[in-house]
């Protein structure tokens, strides 16, 4: 009946001292801590640097403020400065079966967004191991032109540190990935353009977005932040350096951070950044 043993024996001594079963009342608990402005300022500031929803600002506030305010109070802030509001879906809990690369460039995730209401499409190849973003672009068009452009970006950027081992997209046009053979297999400019710079495609599965769901979860990000940003490269440098949930949070560690540290970046990549800084 998932009834705990602590509610079992509260029921059981109230029975016995008074021979009634307890009746549920109401302003049981704890008594609601009121407004404080001192706290609200707390959350305003660090919501202005992160951008962050409150089950992470707790964490943030915390290591930056030496504050404790729990998540709650800190969505109810939220929500009183117009930043936050009920997520009905998020309250139910839901299985979570996560799964990453252990080192950076392994393996990148590749896919395109409408932004809603305007006329413009995202690009955006993210890194599997420390969600940093290492290519992006927006375009009035998606094509596969211009999914080669950011992936020729991404190269540019990280090739000379170590070779992407593999790409991870969906079965979009865009990708010349719509028409699949019966093994499983397909052909187009885009694969092409894969193999040349050393890269295996790997495709997701039909009408399951999960694949990508690390770029989808970005996605959201852009939608609601990229407005307050001059332009998409602001907005990836901003996202790159700002803590991330998926990472060691508790140290505040950034997908910049996650990225050519020791932690995530492959041993062999190193030599590559010594022969980079020092010449060899």
């Amino acid at each position: 009946m998932k009834v705990t043993r602590r509610r079992v024996q509260q029921i059981w001594k109230c029975f016995r001292e008074t021979g009634r079963e307890p009746v549920l009342g109401k302003n049981l608990g704890r008594p609601r801590k009121p407004y404080d402005k001192h706290e609200a300022e707390i959350v305003r500031a660090a919501h202005a640097c992160y951008r962050f929803g409150a089950r992470m600002l707790e964490g943030a506030i915390r290591k930056l403020y030496k504050v404790r305010i729990s998540h709650n109070r800190i969505h109810m802030y939220l929500k009183a400065e117009g930043l936050a509001r009920e997520d009905h879906g998020k309250k139910k809990r839901r299985k979570w079966n996560r799964y990453e690369r252990k080192h950076s460039l392994s393996a990148g995730h590749i896919d395109w967004y409408e932004v809603d209401g305007y006329d413009i499409k995202v690009c955006i190849i993210l890194d599997d191991a420390s969600r940093k973003v290492l290519a992006g672009g927006e375009f009035s068009n998606i094509n596969t032109e211009n999914s080669k452009q950011v992936l020729d970006q991404a190269v540019d950027r990280y090739g000379w540190l170590h070779p992407l081992r593999e790409l991870i997209m969906d079965h979009g046009s865009e990708f010349d990935a719509h028409r699949v053979y019966e093994d499983g297999t397909w052909n187009g400019d885009f694969k092409k353009h894969l193999e040349k710079h050393g890269i295996k495609p790997i495709l997701g599965s039909v009408a399951h977005p999960q694949t990508n769901g690390k770029l989808e979860r970005f996605f959201q990000e852009y939608q609601r932040h990229r407005a307050v940003f001059h332009s998409i490269d602001d907005f990836i440098n901003w996202y790159n350096d700002r803590s991330h949930g998926s990472l060691e949070f508790e140290r505040l560690e950034t997908p910049d951070k996650a990225f050519i540290f020791i932690r995530k970046m492959p041993p062999e990549a190193f030599f590559a950044i010594g022969c980079r800084l020092f010449g060899l």
